[in-house]
Parts: C-alpha cells; sequence; structure tokens
C-alpha cells in the first residue's frame, strides 16, 4: 500500500488480509483443479500403507561410477558443479534399473485388472545426494518414462528413518553400509551389483530369483555348516524336516510378490501371470530340500521354481534364469553371478558376514 495515512476510503488491514486470503483460496483451487485434469491420465502413487514400497538409491538406478569418481577424488562441490553442468546428460541405467521397468509392468498389468486397487509396487528414489543433483536424477527418470513419483534427497543423512516412515518393503543400494544398516533395522536391503556382460531381460514379466539360507531363511543352518561341517547338517536337516526353519530378511518380500501373483491368479491369469519367483539354493535336495520346501507350505508360500544345485556353481543356472535381480548372502555367488552376466544383490546377513561391525 501507500505511505500516505490512511483516508476513511482505504479498506483496513484486516480487510485487505481477508480479500487477499480469499484471492489465494481461489487461486489455490484452480491451480488443484487444473492440477487434477492434468494428472488424471496417470494412477496416484498409492498409500505407503496399501502398496509394496521399494526404494531405490541414485547409485542402483543410474550408472554413476564416473561421478562418484568425482565425488570421491574431489570432493562434494565439484561433484554437484559437474551434475548441475550435465543437468541435461541422460544417465545410463544401473543395476537396479530393469528390475524397476519390470516391476512398473506388473503393475500397468494390476491396474488394467484392478484400476481401483492401490496394492501395487511404489517406487521411491531414497537418495543422500543434495537437492541441486535432483535436476538431473528427474530428468534421467523422465527420458525413461520412469513412474518414480517419491523423491527423498538427504544430502548426505541417513536414509534409514526416511525408509521407516514409508514403511518400505524393499531397500536397494550400492552402498553397503547403508544396506548393513537397514538390515539391522529390520528393512529387507541389499547392495547392488551390475552384471559383466550386457544379456537381456524379460520384459513381459518380473524374474525374482532368491538363494535360501540367510535370505529367505535364517542363517541357522550355515551356522551348523560352518561349526559343524556338511555332515552334521545334513543329519540335523532331516531330524528337523518338519520344524519350519526361522524367517530370514527377505522372507517379506517373496511374500509380497506372493500376494501380487495371487491377484492375477483370482483373475484366471495364472498362466499369464508377469511375477516369476526362483529358490536358487546351494542345498542338495535328496538331504536338505525337504525342510525348505515344507518351511514354505508352512508360510502360505509358493515359489515357481526350486531349483538345488547341491554345491555346483549358481552362474550357469542364473543365466538360464535371467532374473532382474538374484539376491544372496555370500560374496563368492554374487560374483559368480556377475561374471555371467546376472545382476546380483548382496544381502548382509547371518553368519557369512566375516567382517560383523563390532556394536
Amino acid at each position: 500500500g501507500t505511505m500516505s495515512g490512511s483516508g476513511p476510503e482505504t479498506p483496513q488491514p484486516s480487510d485487505a488480509a481477508e480479500v487477499r486470503l480469499q484471492e489465494a483460496e481461489r487461486d489455490w483451487a484452480a491451480a488443484k483443479a487444473f492440477y487434477d485434469n492434468l494428472v488424471s491420465k496417470r494412477p496416484r502413487p498409492p498409500k505407503p500403507q496399501h502398496a509394496i514400497t521399494v526404494a531405490v538409491s541414485s547409485r542402483a538406478l543410474f550408472d554413476l561410477v564416473e561421478e562418484r569418481r568425482i565425488y570421491e577424488e574431489q570432493g562434494v562441490e565439484k561433484y554437484v558443479e559437474y551434475q548441475q553442468n550435465n543437468e541435461n546428460v541422460t544417465l545410463k541405467p544401473g543395476p537396479a534399473f530393469y528390475f524397476v521397468k519390470a516391476l512398473m509392468h506388473v503393475n500397468a498389468r494390476l491396474l488394467e485388472l484392478y484400476p481401483d486397487d492401490e496394492e501395487r509396487f511404489d517406487i521411491v528414489l531414497m537418495t543422500n545426494n543434495h537437492a541441486q543433483v535432483g535436476v538431473r536424477l528427474i530428468n534421467s527418470i523422465n527420458h525413461y518414462g520412469l513412474t518414480i513419483e517419491r523423491f527423498c534427497m538427504t544430502g548426505g543423512k541417513s536414509p534409514i528413518d526416511y525408509l521407516k516412515a514409508y514403511l518400505t518393503n524393499l531397500y536397494l543400494s550400492a552402498d553397503s553400509e547403508k544396506v548393513q544398516e537397514a538390515i539391522e533395522a529390520g528393512i529387507a536391503s541389499a547392495t547392488m551389483f551390475s552384471a559383466n556382460k550386457d544379456v537381456a531381460y524379460s520384459d513381459t514379466q518380473l524374474r525374482v530369483a532368491f538363494d535360501g539360507d540367510a535370505v529367505l531363511f535364517s542363517d541357522e543352518s550355515e551356522q551348523i555348516v560352518k561349526e559343524q561341517g556338511l555332515d552334521r547338517f545334513f543329519e540335523h536337516e532331516q531330524l528337523n524336516e518338519n520344524k519350519p526353519l526361522a524367517q530370514g530378511p527377505l522372507k517379506g518380500f517373496l511374500e509380497d510378490l506372493g500376494k501380487l501373483q495371487k491377484k492375477f491368479y483370482a483373475k484366471n491369469e495364472r498362466l499369464n501371470c508377469p511375477i516369476r519367483t526362483y529358490l536358487v539354493t546351494a542345498r542338495s535336495a535328496a538331504s536338505s530340500g525337504a525342510r525348505v520346501l515344507k518351511t514354505l507350505r508352512s508360510w502360505g508360500l509358493e515359489i515357481d521354481e526350486a531349483l538345488f544345485l547341491a554345491g555346483a556353481p549358481k552362474g550357469p543356472i542364473l543365466v538360464k534364469i535371467r532374473p532382474h535381480i538374484f539376491f544372496d548372502d555370500q560374496m563368492f555367488h554374487i560374483e559368480g553371478a556377475q561374471k555371467l552376466g546376472t545382476i546380483a544383490a548382496h544381502v548382509p546377513y547371518g553368519i557369512a558376514q566375516k567382517y560383523h561391525k563390532s556394536a
């Protein structure tokens, strides 16, 4: 307003504030209506309590190897500057990229069958990047047409509290320390490793392969192998064949996949189901397979294919399956899978982790 004294015709400040408020309300309503019309073509992100929330770090989703080198050698300022200068250069796919694409395909199929249902995957980008790097990430996500609406950019802070707030069902990161922290907080989590060669992945079916012990199940059996040897382990498993194994860190995610599979079966789509699950275990079927299968049955979970390798390497079998992701607790198996072109995710859980951080 002007500086001159308020004459009788000038509205009092409270009236002016009231008018401004009404205008703002109208603007807001107009903006909201505009936005609602705009996004009605896209499904809204589901509420976290209904969704299966998969949180992915930027280094899992995209190939940021070069950027990471700049960060480590030249520090955060140079890194942020580099990212801003390359805002319009699309990032290449990282290890979790094809998994995320496959999740989106499942969502599209679910929305066709259940348009009003919120039980589907919700992908959250969980990154400790600074917000200034966000534009490049958004540009790359839009370039590939990925449906990632929720971003948490923590600017160097640990993401654990955000993961809990979003009721995260699975967290994938390239940072093994953060993954360890998440596992310790009870969140299913794994460290992503790129395949060493390119292979073609199914774009009509999400394929997820799990190791058994210390991944779907607890590591009690691995402890017996390490402490008492294989023969004692076989004996123990046969004695306890009817006692279900305790659950491991990824049991919940297999359960989530099973829940979605049943939604397809209910619509008579079993043969055309866009989700397939695999158990790929070093156990031998004859001597220690029954307990595993009975444990899954006791949980009410079906796995589509169970492969008991009796100690043979897992890499060659994984090449045949071509999973979008393979979870294992032993780096030895992760490296073997990687060499032959499988994207593997390391679950730092149980006795196989020799380097336990002291509490």
